[in-house]
């Protein structure tokens, strides 16, 4: 998550990536006055999401590995043979040619930190989503007051189609839940798209940011 901040240490606005955008929304919703804008790529408002997992649809089925995840052994599942395992979530048949050369070995330092994995993974651990098995509906759902989550910043969301992690329908209603919603998509982009269009991101998050007075 990258933050641009005004003289005085008021926020001025906020991007945020997958996890990075779960940080973003809930900064989002707690403390709306320190974010003059709010900026995800490619990360998804938890009432929708959850809405679409407890379906038993596509995202559920598509998000079946954050209850793999969950599972002690994960992060020595996913060190082994040199990473090879979680090269294999991260491209969940999307284009991962950007992981490759001096960018992946840079990754794969940063993974063989001390704790980095288990720190990576403990975030599905520690989220109140419930995921259900494909084609069963959840019962039981965490409770996601509307109110309380409502984005009132205003909200520019970046998104590659191709994702196939988190699906179109992952964000359907979002609208409803903020102030002021803009969307720019991508269909020829997907998960990844801050790597594969990084130009084009940047100026869409440049031109709504604004300058900083």
């Amino acid at each position: 998550m990258l933050d641009a901040v005004r003289p005085g240490g008021q926020v001025a606005a906020v991007v945020g990536h997958d996890w990075g955008a779960s940080v973003a929304y809930g900064l989002a919703m707690r403390a709306p006055e320190r974010m003059a804008r709010l900026i995800i790529v490619n990360g998804v408002h938890p009432i929708p999401f959850q809405r679409e997992l407890a379906r038993g649809g596509a995202q559920t089925e598509a998000s079946q590995y954050i209850t793999w995840l969950r599972n002690p052994a994960a992060d020595e599942v996913l060190a082994a043979d040199d990473y090879a395992r979680l090269l294999q979530a991260f491209s969940a048949n999307m284009d991962m040619s950007w992981l490759a050369g001096d960018v992946l070995a840079q990754y794969k330092q940063a993974w063989s930190g001390p704790g980095t994995l288990r720190g990576m993974i403990n975030w599905y651990r520690a989220s109140p989503l419930v995921v259900p098995k494909p084609g069963e509906m959840a019962p039981d759902l965490p409770d996601l007051p509307v109110d309380a989550m409502r984005i009132r910043p205003k909200h520019l969301l970046i998104w590659g189609e191709g994702d196939t992690a988190l699906l179109p329908e992952s964000r359907a209603g979002l609208d409803d839940l903020c102030d002021d919603l803009t969307v720019r998509t991508f269909p020829d982009a997907d998960h990844w798209i801050i790597h594969q269009k990084p130009d084009e991101v940047a100026a869409l998050i440049a031109d709504f940011a604004g300058p900083i007075a």
